[in-house]
């Protein structure tokens, strides 16, 4: 799925995504990390992977959206 960085703290790497929709949805250090990322700027395109009940959604990898 794809989505746009809106949010990013270097201290935590935690932040939040929006997805296309404009839906926010917060990703933690795991899922920051799973994606091998270092950093991360508000308005990149990322490519994430989620998980659970869209009332739930959970961000489980944040990494950036290639072609």
């Amino acid at each position: 799925m794809q989505a746009t960085a809106y949010t990013y703290d270097a201290g935590t790497r935690t932040g939040s995504v929006l997805l296309d929709d404009g839906t926010p949805v917060s990703f933690d250090a795991p899922a920051f990390d799973a994606g091998g990322l270092r950093l991360l700027r508000p308005g990149q395109r990322v490519r994430i992977e989620t998980e659970g009940p869209e009332e739930g959604l959970r961000v489980t990898l944040v990494t950036l959206q290639t072609f």
